[in-house]
């Protein structure tokens, strides 16, 4: 139990300093200076953990952040150089990779959030006695505060059909291309009034600040009626199908709780094949 506790506190260590230095010059080797540990065992740690490499992760946290910040008004260049470009050029081939679309189409072009890789939470690691899990969770209390405001309105969840069985058989970049077109049919549906998030692996989920049960059941049946639809990846195309569940936000809502009423409604998607509620 000891190693499984040296190897949770080494990557939470690492995940706090990647997070504060994502507008800085961040090498490895200093992650795992700040850690206190080779550059092997942090790798191999953290690889364990989210089933992506430290780069990997680091890219995509900054495009994310690039994402968040051009929407907010930031130009195409100074989100490069914020996020370490060294040329406009670079930039946009590295965000071209993880958005499928370029930073000036994404600017005039996207809609609603942009939080396809919200920061790791690392909570899901805790009493875990076996660290090789397929189990990755993201943090939504960026949000949290926010969904207490909307007691007595539906949250929309998505889930995304066989997501693990496309990344071991396909590979992680057709995964990618599947987590990034679920995300985009939710914002093209959601669009610049409702947040949505993705808030796991494969799963997403959708503010509607409505509590009409008709409205919220449109919005889901327009989501799910791109199901089936493919996506090219590297190699091939696959189809990209999505479950959707809802549940209404009561007004005394723990952190806890949400999460599992999340994971109750989209079983019952799974289970039925049909939109759920709760």
């Amino acid at each position: 139990m000891r190693v499984h506790e040296n190897h949770f506190i080494l990557f939470i260590t690492a995940l706090d300093y990647i997070e504060e230095h994502l507008t800085t010059e961040l090498s490895q080797e200093d992650i795992a200076a700040n850690c206190y540990c080779s550059l092997s065992s942090l790798q191999k740690t953290w690889k364990v953990c989210t089933h992506m490499s430290v780069g990997e992760y680091i890219t995509k946290r900054r495009l994310t952040m690039a994402g968040r910040d051009m929407l907010q008004g930031m130009s195409v260049l100074d989100a490069a150089m914020k996020y370490g470009y060294n040329s406009h050029e670079v930039f946009t081939r590295a965000f071209t990779k993880v958005w499928n679309i370029s930073p000036m189409r994404f600017k005039k072009e996207w809609k609603g959030d942009c939080g396809l890789y919200p920061r790791l939470n690392p909570d899901y690691l805790e009493g875990e006695s076996d660290m090789q899990t397929n189990v990755k969770k993201f943090d939504v209390r960026d949000f949290y505060d926010y969904m207490k405001t909307q007691a007595g309105t539906y949250v929309l969840c998505f889930d995304v059909h066989h997501l693990m069985w496309i990344n071991d058989n396909l590979g992680r970049e057709a995964g990618d291309k599947v987590i990034l077109e679920a995300f985009k049919r939710i914002n093209e549906v959601a669009g610049e009034d409702r947040l949505c998030l993705r808030m796991g692996g494969d799963e997403f989920v959708m503010i509607t600040e409505s509590s009409d049960r008709a409205e919220v059941l449109a919005l889901a049946e327009k989501v799910l009626s791109k199901n089936g639809r493919k996506v090219a990846y590297p190699g091939g195309e696959t189809e990209v199908s999505l479950y959707a569940g809802a549940i209404i936000l009561g007004e005394h809502m723990k952190y806890s709780i949400l999460c599992e009423d999340f994971e109750e409604v989209l079983g019952k998607a799974r289970e039925t094949g049909e939109i759920a509620f709760k």
